[in-house]
């Protein structure tokens, strides 16, 4: 990871390394991702009564809390905050965390008691769930909006000052205590939820005390504040974004529970994909942007554009040189990663099938993905976030349409495929826009993108030959292997290749290794 031509010697001072803070961040999401491959694979040992219906429990407070907690929060909160006198931000945030909390609490209240609608919502009209076990899980599950809410607040606020660790680390308590809940509480549908609520908790408590050490803790309090409608007219066009992808996932729930459609375990196996690919799409794509978004804003604050036009191309650089291997291992190599799921040798079959199915489709968006991530956080730094709702809105409804389209004509990889078509003309567009005002990095992102692709398709190549002779994938045991094996013979071949062409991501790399 290098950042050379803006964060060379020494950072000023009160402000981190670029490159301490997007390693801080990458290392708390692979502990994150990594404790929530196990707690996957635990889930993945109920039957498919329970994990179906529990899976349709978590998605209702789950689409709720991207509307008004993580993204909202991050992209609209930092950039006002960060544009504000030291002494007005405590204000702000006591103010911002007043109102959010009044409105979960009204959010929570609302979806116990419309639970069993909410359900319906999810549900295809020939279910493949049981609807009666789905609307209970839901109801104990609601407050869990609460507390990630609460834990959002405590992130946005750490990650606006730049202090990373508490926050990148928060998830990886949620996944801890989840583990633990299921390990130890009777294999039920009320102490599964009772589990979902406890990691809750833990990732809000763990950063209380980082909150308190900084004085950054908030002292909620539904009162007025001069910035407080900046935030929220900044938040309310991304939560529109937010629904208008909400559409979009219930459509697939809805595609997901079809029984006329798909068997019983094909949800399973969609979990089990988004659980992988998250893992990837949050270590290489989302964590450095993730670290960068600060740095975004502030250069933005002080109009300081050289910089930030700099700072675009290599965050676009990082993120994809990271992105394209891990796609075309993926593709090659998915059956062997959804392996990964199954602690057991007799494993759901259609479950692992479909899981495999769909990550094969999803790995190929990951490089799209990676520029759309980036160019989406330069709009929002800028406080364009018009420009960037639109846009986002815009590709959510036509990935819905090519659900329509492709879903019934190829399968279960017609939904990564989508969402790979979907991403590419975002990031044709939003590469398009930041040219007609900044003048978009054309030739350092292009002649890097030549660079990358065919080396990552080589890479995937070699991976899929040296798997052939393997043990077939299924249970974990050959999955591991098939990583091992195959995955880093295609992952060597990808990084000798970019040593031989001496790129300067490449390079590092090597330096981090020496150390």
């Amino acid at each position: 990871m290098d950042f050379p031509a803006v964060d060379s010697g020494p950072p000023p001072a009160g402000r981190r390394s670029l490159r301490a803070n997007t390693l801080i961040v990458m290392a708390g999401t692979l502990g994150s991702r990594l404790s929530g491959i196990v707690r996957q694979q635990i889930i993945n040992l109920f039957g498919n009564t329970l994990l179906e219906a529990f899976l349709v429990a978590v998605r209702i407070p789950s689409l709720l809390r991207e509307l008004l907690a993580e993204g909202a929060l991050v992209n609209s909160f930092i950039p006002v905050y960060k544009s504000l006198p030291v002494a007005e931000r405590h204000s702000l945030a006591s103010a911002f965390s007043g109102v959010l909390i009044a409105v979960n609490l009204l959010l929570m209240a609302l979806g116990i008691l419309a639970a069993p609608w909410l359900v319906d919502l999810l549900l295809a009209g020939h279910s493949n769930v049981d609807r009666g076990l789905a609307v209970y899980m839901t109801q104990l599950v609601m407050p869990f909006l609460m507390l990630i809410s609460l834990s959002s607040v405590a992130m946005g606020l750490l990650n606006a000052d730049e202090h990373f660790r508490e926050s990148s680390f928060a998830p990886v308590a949620f996944n801890i205590a989840s583990i633990a809940a299921l390990l130890l509480l009777p294999d039920t549908a009320t102490w599964l939820g009772f589990g979902w609520l406890v990691g809750g908790v833990a990732q809000l408590l763990v950063q209380l005390p980082a909150l308190r050490r900084f004085g950054l803790l908030p002292t909620p309090a539904l009162v007025r504040h001069p910035a407080l409608g900046r935030v929220l007219r900044q938040m309310a066009p991304f939560t529109l974004t937010a629904g208008a992808r909400q559409i979009l996932n219930v459509y697939v729930q809805r595609l997901l529970t079809n029984a006329q459609m798909f068997p019983q375990g094909t949800q399973g196996g969609y979990s089990n994909a988004e659980a992988l690919f998250t893992m990837v799409n949050g270590l290489f794509v989302v964590s450095p942007a993730l670290a960068l978004f600060p740095r975004f804003s502030q250069y933005a604050a002080e109009e300081n554009w050289p910089e930030f036009r700099t700072l675009t191309g290599q965050a676009i650089r990082t993120t994809t040189f990271l992105a394209a291997p891990m796609s075309a291992l993926l593709v090659a190599l998915a059956p062997y990663a959804v392996s990964m799921m199954n602690l057991r040798a007799n494993y759901d079959v259609p479950r692992f099938h479909a899981g495999a199915q769909i990550l094969t489709g999803w790995a190929l968006a990951l490089v799209p993905w990676a520029v759309v991530t980036i160019l989406l956080r330069t709009f929002y730094a800028r406080e364009r976030t018009r420009i960037a709702v639109m846009v986002s809105a815009v590709g959510f409804v036509l990935e819905v349409l090519l659900y329509r389209l492709l879903v019934p004509w190829l399968g279960l990889i017609g939904f990564g495929l989508s969402t790979t078509v979907s991403g590419l003309l975002m990031a044709i567009t939003l590469a398009w826009l930041y040219q007609l005002k900044l003048g978009f990095p054309t030739r350092t992102v292009g002649t890097h993108l030549a660079k990358v692709l065919p080396l990552a398709v080589l890479a995937g190549l070699v991976a899929w030959f040296v798997s052939r002779p393997l043990p077939t994938p299924g249970f974990i045991v050959p999955g591991v292997l098939g990583l091992a094996v195959a995955g880093g013979a295609g992952l060597s071949v990808y990084l000798v290749g970019a040593a031989v062409l001496r790129m300067p991501e490449m390079g590092g790399v090597l330096r981090r290794l020496r150390r």
